[in-house]
């Protein structure tokens, strides 16, 4: 009886062991086919609907088979993921799929790491110059096209260079990556992207307050100094906008800076309130700057002398450009204009002036001075753009990075911006007196300059996605009062015809998969040896007969009848 138990025992223990080897066996071969070849940050396409036509990609989990260019010709490609190097890719043809909405799974575009704001520097300018333009005309497509398909972003790096050379080299010998060839699949497993619930717009307002005279009772003129800081790209996650707007933002809290050395003290204070706006929703017809305008009273808008914005100087050569919505005959806009000009002069620098009339019919303005304007507040925008862009150009593209920016070309904005509104303030009009030096104390600061323009070429600021407590709103609040006597903080809704989708970057997954045979082949060897392991078994713990009997036709059994 004793020996029985202990053969029960050890059948029962070699049964639990095979089983559990078995398990094991299975385990790891699924570990091993399902490891990832690589693994990368992507950035995704912008999803936005415009009074109420959708644009942009409409969707964001990804689970297709991968392919290159080299993709053989009448290939299906409605579950196909193409990876494009924007050094490989031909405009033509990706115009032609995505303006005749032919079937793809979907789209990964590769750019340099050069282009990464994590990069920076000044290297490569060549190359960055030569795929500015192509880059631009990508965007431009995306942005304004209704894609039914998920679409990314991701950097060069060698583990994916490495992927899309096997792809093409199986793409060239024409076994593009199919359910029964293998190759790769690239898989997101994301959620379906969601509207974003009343996105906000945080306007900042800092005030420097003029010196009165004594017994004066009346109000002092005011020049407010203003630009927008956030931003609008194909990819939100990647849009920094260091030039537009980083660079004017910039500029902005060093004048701030500069002018509260001088107001610090009463001796040097100027007879003119200094008001400094900080505007959001710019991309979006300047929605934060008309919000923070209507906000004022009517005495503060009739003391506004004028109203300069600064936008994108960050990249200009030698040339500015003031653009107003007066005529250039206007009195106020000819002493802005020549205020400006004869300190350009002193500094060797050139400002030409551009007119653009106003449209009253059309809500839709090309500059953030226009909105100073619909109020007739007298104002102009400083930049170094001749053209005013079109609706989501320049307003944060993937080509506008910290190595394109020109930190030096902010400090000459700073001077000019600065020396001219010293000049106005404090009726200084004759030549060869500079109150910001260079080399004196009240010189423009490269260090700050750099500083601010590193953070900017790092952080992504598209509106919808910025909180109103985001760290980077509560740093320039903090930076602003630093510099000025009181700091005002404005939340709005973003109001108007846009509708945004959140989800903006993801983790890709890039397997390398085997075909169908191979999987029939694995299952067959598997099911082989699950069979022959049953087996022995069965014959270990019960013996050859057992085995037999239950491969053994059961006797029929006859129903008997009463």
């Amino acid at each position: 009886m004793a020996t029985f138990k202990k053969s029960g025992g050890l059948r029962e223990l070699l049964e639990s062991m095979y089983s559990v080897i078995a398990l094991l066996f299975i385990l790891v071969a699924c570990v091993e086919l399902c490891d990832a070849a690589a693994a990368v940050d992507v950035y995704r396409l912008i999803q936005y609907d415009m009074s109420g036509s959708p644009f942009g990609s409409r969707f964001a989990a990804l689970n297709h088979h991968a392919a290159s260019l080299r993709f053989p010709p009448g290939a299906d490609l409605s579950r196909t993921v193409l990876i494009i190097p924007l050094r490989e890719m031909n405009m033509t043809f990706v115009r032609e799929y995505i303006t005749q909405k032919k079937p793809l799974g979907g789209l990964l575009f590769l750019l340099p790491e050069v282009l990464s704001f994590k990069h920076g520097g000044n290297k490569q300018v060549y190359e960055k110059e030569k795929m500015k333009k192509l880059l631009a005309e990508l965007e431009q497509l995306l942005v304004h096209s209704n894609i039914p398909y998920p679409v990314y972003f991701a950097f060069e790096n060698d583990d994916i260079d490495t992927v899309l050379t096997e792809i093409k080299k199986n793409d060239a010998m024409g076994q593009p990556a199919t359910a029964t060839t293998g190759g790769y699949k690239l898989v997101i497993p994301t959620a379906e992207p969601k509207k974003v619930a009343s996105p906000t717009i945080t306007n900042i307002q800092g005030w420097l307050s003029g010196l009165k005279a004594d017994g004066d009772a009346n109000q002092l003129p005011t020049i407010a100094i203003v630009a927008s800081y956030d931003t609008f790209g194909a990819a939100p996650a990647l849009s920094v906008g260091s030039d537009s707007n980083g660079s004017g933002i910039v500029a902005l809290l060093e004048i701030a800076r500069l002018f509260s050395l001088l107001y610090s003290n009463p001796k040097t204070r100027g007879r003119y309130n200094l008001l400094f706006g900080l505007t959001s929703g710019g991309p979006y017809n300047y929605n934060g700057t008309q919000k923070w305008l209507r906000s004022f009273d009517q005495r503060l808008c009739e003391s506004i002398d004028y109203a300069i914005c600064l936008n994108s100087i960050g990249s200009w050569d030698n040339e500015l450009w003031i653009h107003v919505s007066k005529p250039p005959e206007n009195a106020y806009i000819k002493q802005i204009f020549e205020g400006f000009s004869n300190v350009a002069e002193e500094l060797d620098l050139k400002v030409g002036l551009k007119h653009k009339k106003i449209n009253i019919s059309n809500p839709r303005v090309a500059w953030e001075h226009e909105q100073f304007s619909r109020l007739r507040v007298t104002a102009a925008t400083l930049s170094g753009l001749s053209v005013a862009p079109e609706l989501f150009e320049g307003t944060g593209s993937l080509f506008d990075g910290r190595q394109y920016v020109n930190e030096s070309a902010i400090s000459r904005g700073v001077k000019l911006v600065a020396e001219s509104l010293a000049k106005h303030i404090y009726g200084h009009q004759g030549k060869g007196v500079q109150i910001f030096a260079d080399e004196s104390s009240l010189a423009a600061n490269p260090a700050y300059i750099r500083s601010w323009l590193d953070l900017f070429s790092q952080t992504p600021r598209v509106a919808p996605f910025l909180s109103k407590n985001d760290p980077f709103v509560m740093a320039l609040k903090k930076e602003l009062a630093d510099h000025v006597d009181e700091v005002n903080v404005q939340h709005e809704n973003l109001e108007g015809i846009f509708t945004f989708y959140d989800s903006t970057s993801a983790r890709l997954n890039i397997y390398q998969v085997a075909s169908v045979t191979f999987d029939l082949l694995l299952l067959l060897v598997l099911g082989s040896y699950l069979i022959v392991l049953f087996c022995f078994l069965v014959i270990t713990t019960r013996g050859v007969d057992d085995l037999i009997s239950l491969f053994r036709r059961p006797p029929s059994r006859k129903v008997k009848t009463a």
